[in-house]
């Protein structure tokens, strides 16, 4: 089958291998819209997108009133189009759209855009639809939606929550309804969501690829068959695919009649309450969950197997608390739960749980027609079934705690000495050997260290930046497509020539020379690059669970800053690249918790390979200001003539211009004030870890630019 947008088939929904929860999350959205959407988590390569686009083809056809931009109903017109008021005609009937948003597209491109100057000159709501209007009635695809700016995640979630759209600009606004099935993919080693937007998503999954030889096999084998014949192979899986719609078509229409009993509702109260989820929008996303799946498997009762497996779809990613928990959900915790709030279940027969582990049907609850899983046409996509308590609740949400590039060679060795005697980590400064990783202390809340001057770089929360959003600061001629409209300004330019131009009513004249837009000024997230110090003087005990609580501080602070950030360790005799820049603080948290210490302190690798990081980024981004934190006592005792050698490389880092901060880790009473002196080569701010605490009584507030004003 064709979408109405390519000729060529979609690779087909039954043809893709395993990713059971990911095709049953998508599947119950289809069947009730009002469950809100899926969120799906996973590493690169594992056929989310796939798997989202093919579903486009399994949903029923809509009809539309003829010549209506918006998709309206012909049944139940929307009383607001802005094509409207509707008359009876023309109805046509047409494929749900697949509408996918890119993660550069700009405000006007997602909601749509009014013509100002004719809004002005001729009094009329010129309105050019947007991708949200393209959706109603459809689905709406963002994939790596955690690369989405910020703005544009809040306008996308808002018009899901309200099912309407409004454009307003200087006074004229347009309203259209929007409501859509709301589909996310994300890579979580690229950045996570904020809470309160994953909270949005109704379901979330986590996917992996298998690690079964003969289930990797079978991808492959088909994906090279649809690659060399689209239509063949799509026609090969048409009597699945025809199936698969029927049963969907189906369930949609006993949903209706599916009675979700007190028992039940009392279960998925007592399932969020026992999780501390926030709010109620985990229980009434439960409640409808739960009912899908009742009408999925072709009953109208809904029972607890289909509570548990809605719990496993609708609750693990509203149980982090802080941006360092990884999504989950303690199954064993689940499972008590129900039993506690549930008692035996009535209607457990043959026909609904055909799994051998037991009623609930393993992890996931049940079978293809118990618990609401996908149909399979056999072979080796039957082999993911038997190892299902491995994949992907399990397995995949420990991913993120493994070591990687770098640092992975030595993961054996740290996790095999988690805890190593107190006086192995209170080695003399400056001994060679490699001491174990010792913990964090509790992070608390930071001081905000800004790049000074004003910058254009992606909209966050942390240095002074020209944005589309913030405080109006002026206005200039529109470069390209008006932004944001300056109305005095625009009224100024035109006002001098309404004579000339032969103006006789109350309208005033505007040309497109006369627009002005505004210009704002806002903030935006920086590169933060974490230089960190873990050679033998910094190895004491208590002092090392110090330094970690404050870059995970740092760390924290980022991810609310909406910042990349990357992370360099240097001991012995080098400096190695722990953690390429990303917006995944998870990641950096997870590869400081494994840092060890030990050797001596070549201070000035790891400046010259910050220098090395930061001109490769620049690059990349130059748009992108870059903060260096270095989080060091200011020793240099490694390689040859390590002081003149670190002072050299910090001049060259404060010759480009990079804004820096030093994090001064001394100790004792007696101090050197080594990290004062590197901060002033790198013309930059030194801190104590006192000071860095934002609720410090005694620190004074310090910003860059004012070490690089008095430098």
């Amino acid at each position: 089958m064709t979408t109405a947008h390519n000729t060529t088939p979609q690779y087909p929904f039954t043809a893709v291998v395993g990713m059971d929860d990911l095709r049953l999350a998508l599947l119950l959205n289809a069947v009730s819209p009002a469950v809100g959407g899926v969120l799906v988590r996973g590493e690169k390569g594992t056929a989310k997108s796939t798997a989202v686009r093919a579903l486009s083809a399994l949903m029923p056809h809509v009809d539309v009133v003829g010549g209506c931009r918006f998709a309206c109903a012909p049944d139940a017109p929307d009383p607001g189009c802005p094509d409207g008021p509707h008359e009876t005609g023309a109805v046509e009937d047409r494929p749900t759209r697949m509408v996918e948003l890119p993660v550069g597209a700009s405000e006007d491109r997602l909601v749509g855009a009014l013509d100002i100057e004719r809004a002005l000159s001729e009094g009329v709501k010129a309105f050019e639809p947007g991708l949200l209007a393209d959706a109603h009635r459809g689905i709406l695809y963002v994939d790596e939606v955690n690369l989405l700016h910020d703005h544009l995640v809040d306008l996308l979630l808002d018009a899901a929550a309200m099912g309407a759209s409004y454009v307003e600009r200087e006074g004229v606004s347009v309203r259209h309804a929007a409501r859509f099935l709301l589909v996310g993919t994300m890579n979580p080693e690229e950045g996570e969501l904020r809470p309160q937007l994953l909270d949005r998503f109704g379901l979330t999954v986590e996917v992996a690829a298998s690690r079964e030889p003969d289930q990797r096999v079978s991808v492959v084998r088909r994906r090279l068959a649809y690659d060399a014949d689209p239509a063949g192979f799509a026609a090969r899986w048409a009597a699945e695919e025809d199936e698969l719609r029927h049963r969907i078509a189906a369930a949609r229409e006993l949903l209706p009649e599916v009675t979700l009993g007190d028992a039940a509702l009392r279960q998925i109260a007592a399932t969020c309450a026992a999780f501390e989820v926030d709010g109620m929008r985990a229980d009434i996303v439960m409640a409808r969950t739960a009912t899908a799946l009742a009408a999925w498997a072709g009953r109208t009762d809904v029972l607890e197997e289909d509570v548990r497996q809605a719990a496993l779809l609708a609750l693990p990613h509203r149980r982090r608390r802080n941006p360092f928990d990884a999504p989950g959900l303690d199954e064993d915790k689940l499972d008590r739960t129900l039993e506690e709030f549930g008692g035996a279940d009535e209607s457990t027969d043959g026909e609904d749980d055909p799994d051998p582990d037991g009623p609930d049907g393993g992890p996931d609850g049940g079978g293809p027609d118990g618990g609401g899983q996908p149909p399979q046409d056999g072979g080796p996509e039957e082999a993911p079934r038997t190892e299902r308590p491995e994949l992907p609740h399990q397995q995949e949400r420990e991913a993120p705690q493994a070591p990687e590039g770098p640092d992975a060679p030595e993961a054996p060795e740290r996790q095999e000495q988690p805890a190593a005697p107190e006086q192995s980590q209170e080695g003399a400064p400056g001994a060679g050997g490699q001491k174990a990783a010792v913990g964090a202390t509790e992070p608390f809340r930071t001081r905000r260290l800004d790049v000074p001057g004003l910058g254009e770089g992606a909209d966050g929360r942390r240095s002074r930046a020209r944005t589309a959003h913030g405080r109006t600061t002026g206005a200039r001629r529109p470069h390209g497509a008006l932004g944001k409209l300056h109305l005095a300004a625009t009224v100024q330019a035109a006002a001098p020539h309404q004579r000339a131009r032969g103006r006789s009513g109350r309208g005033l004249v505007v040309r497109r020379d006369d627009l002005r837009e505004a210009v704002r000024e806002g903030r935006e997230g920086n590169l933060v690059l974490f230089v960190v110090d873990a050679s033998g003087s910094m190895a004491a005990r208590k002092r090392m669970s110090a330094v970690k609580g404050a870059v995970l501080s740092l760390l924290l602070d980022a991810y609310q800053r909406r910042d990349k950030i990357g992370m360099i360790t240097f001991r012995g005799t080098g400096a190695e690249l722990a953690l390429p820049p990303t917006s995944s603080v998870e990641a950096g948290a997870a590869r400081l918790e494994q840092l060890p210490t030990g050797g001596r302190t070549p201070l000035s690798e790891g400046l010259l390979r910050a220098h090395e990081v930061l001109r490769v980024e620049r690059m990349r981004d130059a748009s992108r200001r870059p903060l260096l934190v270095v989080v060091t006592d200011g020793r240099a005792t490694g390689g040859p003539e390590p002081v003149g050698r670190a002072a050299r490389a910090a001049r060259l880092l404060a010759g480009e211009g990079t804004a820096s901060v030093v994090v001064d880790c001394e100790a004792g009473p007696v101090r050197l004030g080594l990290a004062g002196e590197l901060a002033r080569e790198l013309q930059g701010t030194a801190i104590t870890l006192d000071e860095l605490r934002a609720d410090s009584v005694s620190a004074l507030v310090r910003t860059v630019q004012g070490n690089r004003k008095a430098a």
